[in-house]
């Protein structure tokens, strides 16, 4: 029997999105993939508040992270490191031959602007990664501020990993002058895994051109050059594509105000009932809009809970990340998840637990 997904990714996905992953298949070089495409492309537009191109990535969000830093650091790249997902960019831009630095903090630690402005002001870099909404620790980084200080640097790009916060949290991407900012569609969107996203600036663009190539199939001119005819260089997920464009239009009648108040609320209940119970893992102030990440304060058998909610009730939460697995677990709050069925898990892990 199905089990009902709390997990931070992949997340519940509704039948009826589901149903449009089984569209009659038609030819990526047809004119109706290029219709489709262009419709995708404003609702995309929309939901990241921008006027620049969105890349559409068939791969999961390790591909948009690795074509970002093989397509955009043109000196050197500044990895902010505070997580196991920004760790992972780190390494994804040491594997491929991109010069690179970390700036590193305690997991539970949140990235603060002054000290993004410390490193910039050494003058070594012209990039800067950054994970907006760390998946392992439930910490969401303070993007804004960051962003104000990497302006003031005229030429080092913001690269931002969205990829559990975008579709549950705002992100001004013009207004915040982010040059480059990814997400997989199976968190937030509430879509089955297999596409990432991916809204690129375009001045990045214009360096992407005179970086040297360190990727064919993640070459971003590749890749832009065929988005300006709504076309992909090589055949993407298709079916996926019906369901994300079904999806942006039940997004945005919604309301993406509605929808980021909707993630807000469920937020403060889960947030309130973990710290009635146990104890929240980032810093005060800097806890995610889409996930919490609960410390074990009381040393329960977490795997033993998981199980038993997964057993009796048809519910799967997620285990801690990494190093901070067993020390912590994960319930997400992002998606289509409503408020009620929020109310329900909590209840549910109240029964299992004896709370």
């Amino acid at each position: 029997m199905h089990k009902r997904l709390f997990t931070p990714g992949p997340t519940q996905v509704r039948p009826e999105i589901l149903k449009e992953l089984a569209t009659p298949q038609i030819h990526h070089r047809a004119p109706e993939f290029s219709e489709l495409y262009a419709d995708i492309q404003s609702k995309l537009q929309s939901v990241l508040s921008t006027k620049n191109a969105v890349l559409l990535y068939t791969s999961s969000s390790t591909g948009a992270m690795e074509s970002a830093v093989t397509n955009l650091v043109a000196k050197r790249c500044l990895n902010l490191v505070n997580g196991a997902f920004s760790e992972r960019w780190n390494e994804i831009t040491a594997a491929n031959g991109v010069p690179c630095d970390t700036f590193e903090l305690p997991w539970n630690v949140a990235i603060k602007p002054e000290m993004v402005d410390e490193q910039l002001a050494t003058g070594k870099y012209d990039a800067v990664t950054l994970v907006y909404n760390e998946t392992s620790t439930g910490l969401m980084n303070p993007l804004e501020g960051i962003a104000e200080v990497v302006a003031n640097y005229p030429d080092v790009f913001l690269l931002v990993d969205a990829v559990s916060g975008m579709a549950g949290a705002p992100i001004e991407t013009d207004a915040w002058g982010i040059d480059f900012v990814l997400a997989g569609v199976q968190k937030a969107f509430a879509l089955p895994a297999g596409l990432a996203v991916a809204a690129i600036s375009d001045r990045a663009v214009e360096r992407a051109k005179i970086v040297p190539s360190r990727s064919y199939y993640f070459n971003i001119p590749l890749m832009h050059e065929s988005h300006l005819k709504n076309q992909t260089p090589s055949t993407p997920a298709i079916p996926h594509m019906y369901a994300l464009n079904a999806q942006l239009n039940d997004m945005l009648a919604e309301g993406m105000d509605r929808r980021f108040a909707r993630h807000a609320k469920m937020a403060a209940i889960v947030q309130a009932w973990a710290k009635k119970h146990f104890d929240i893992y980032p810093e005060d102030g800097y806890w995610s809009q889409t996930l919490t990440s609960i410390v074990n304060t009381t040393q329960i058998d977490v795997p033993g809970m998981i199980k038993r909610l997964a057993d009796e009730y048809n519910l799967r939460i997620a285990n801690g990340y990494g190093n901070i697995k067993n020390k912590t677990f994960r319930i997400a709050h992002m998606g289509d998840t409503q408020v009620d069925e929020i109310q329900g898990l909590l209840k549910a892990i109240e029964s299992v637990l004896g709370l």
